[in-house]
């Protein structure tokens, strides 16, 4: 889930944290603002067990992700500003800054 959202004085940007809390090994941060390189943007894990990775980015758009838990089992955010069907039939999450 989106945790926490900063905006910045000095550009036109937003600290945002995703935080995901799940029993997994691996969980990255996939999405339009990597690429959707699977392996670019790795979630690091807390002491309490709960992924998170804080990004910044730039304000006035939108951003399409999903989660990449394991490897193999994309999840949404239950906690995006709203959803997106694919043209796979899936939906993305979606953060509007």
């Amino acid at each position: 889930m989106i945790s926490k959202r900063q905006y910045l004085k000095t550009k036109p940007a937003c600290k945002v944290t995703f935080q995901l809390s799940t029993e997994a090994k691996h969980v990255a941060l996939v999405g339009e603002f990597n690429g959707w390189n699977e392996a670019s943007t790795p979630m690091k894990k807390s002491k309490e067990g709960a992924f998170s990775v804080s990004l910044e980015l730039e304000t006035g758009r939108e951003y399409q992700y999903r989660y990449l838990v394991d490897g193999s089992n994309w999840i949404n955010d239950e906690n995006a500003d709203k959803f997106v069907k694919t043209p796979l039939g899936n939906d993305n999450s979606v953060i509007v800054l």
